[in-house]
């Protein structure tokens, strides 16, 4: 008797704990099989793509002034960062002794003039001969070239803008002593920018097949180091010959007007590049999960069932993934709980609209 009472004692707890055990397993079916989850359809509208890339701001024109002539800078006629207008003088090394030798070979000319006419008209009347006329001639013109050479050292020593543009820094001071070819400044013609960026081999690919078929990117638009957009649209001028092999890269050139002056040579910046296209079969990206390097999505059928699909991902917006192949419209895809059910799981579903999805995607994110 006090057997079958200890056995009884050790038997009822054990009962009582399979009991609740079985009991909660039951309930947890119950309510899993109770869950609903919510669903939504692949949805076709127009969307705007943004690419971007990395860009340095160049110079319309951008040149270094070198001195022309050694000797000591005599005279500097402009400010570093001035506005400066074509045919403007920048620099002047000191002329004395250039001017001597000017001075030495006007000279030296006007007498072979003189004795040029002289011969000339003594040649008409018979008084010298024509050879000795044609070596007064040759001498006369070579006089001439060494003037011609003296005006133009002469010449050389006062520097002026080629074009219109900004002085730069000034990397020698007044009365230093500058030697031929020295570098005084560059000068810069901001009124148009080029902006070049580097792109990727498939980008590359992409944006000539856009080209083809539609004219090229809708936009073009530069944002700046602050992150706000430059206000003048710009585009794409011509792409370089060859790629990097280092990078895979090939550089894109575009062209910005700057008609306010705001863009200076060796900024930095971003170029966006815009595709728009109509018809998009698009999903959001949550509705997909990845195994392997391939995006995947669970689709659920009319009677619940729910099957793992493989999708083809052709871009990439905010919130959402365009589809290349692998969905239709008429499809039902998982939006939610993807982590939660399994392939020929039978679900309850509640139907989302994609652009009620994207809303509260936008205003979780804000």
């Amino acid at each position: 008797m006090k057997t079958r009472s200890f056995l009884g004692g050790i038997a009822t707890p054990a009962l009582i704990a399979c009991l609740m055990f079985f009991a909660s397993c039951k309930e947890e079916v119950h309510h899993k099989e109770d869950s609903t989850y919510s669903v939504t359809r692949p949805w076709k509208k127009t969307v705007e793509v943004h690419q971007q890339y990395v860009a340095q701001i160049r110079a319309y024109q951008h040149i270094e002034i070198r001195s022309f002539e050694k000797g000591y800078l005599q005279n500097i006629f402009v400010d570093e960062g001035q506005l400066i207008k074509k045919g403007d003088k920048m620099f002047q090394t000191m002329p004395l002794l250039v001017q001597a030798e000017y001075d030495k070979a006007k000279a030296e000319f006007e007498i072979s003039n003189i004795e040029y006419k002289q011969t000339e008209k003594l040649a008409k009347q018979k008084v010298v001969s024509a050879n000795e006329l044609a070596l007064t001639k040759a001498k006369f013109e070579k006089k001439k070239a060494v003037l011609d050479l003296a005006k133009a050292h002469l010449d050389f020593t006062t520097i002026t803008a080629p074009f219109d543009g900004y002085m730069d820094r000034f990397k020698v001071r007044l009365g230093s002593l500058v030697e031929e070819g020295e570098l005084l400044t560059t000068l810069s013609d901001i009124s148009q920018l080029w902006v070049y960026f580097n792109v990727s081999e498939r980008d590359y690919l992409n944006y000539m097949a856009l080209k083809k078929t539609s004219g090229g990117p809708g936009t073009v638009k530069l944002i700046l180091a602050n992150g706000k957009e430059y206000d003048q649209p710009g585009k794409i001028d011509t792409i370089e010959a060859d790629f990097d092999n280092e990078t895979g890269n090939v550089a894109f050139r575009a062209s910005f007007a700057n008609p306010d002056s705001l863009l200076r040579h060796g900024e930095t910046g971003n170029v966006v590049l815009t595709e728009k296209i109509e018809n998009a079969l698009v999903i959001p990206q949550k509705a997909t999960f990845e195994v392997l390097d391939k995006k995947y999505v669970f689709v659920v059928d009319d009677k619940g069932v729910v099957q793992q699909r493989e999708i083809e991902i052709d871009k990439e917006v905010p919130h959402l993934f365009i589809v290349k192949s692998g969905l239709s419209e008429q499809d039902t895809v998982l939006l939610e709980g993807l982590g939660k059910v399994n392939k020929g799981q039978t679900i309850k579903t509640k139907f989302q609209q994609v652009p009620e999805v994207v809303k509260s995607l936008e205003l979780a994110a804000n």
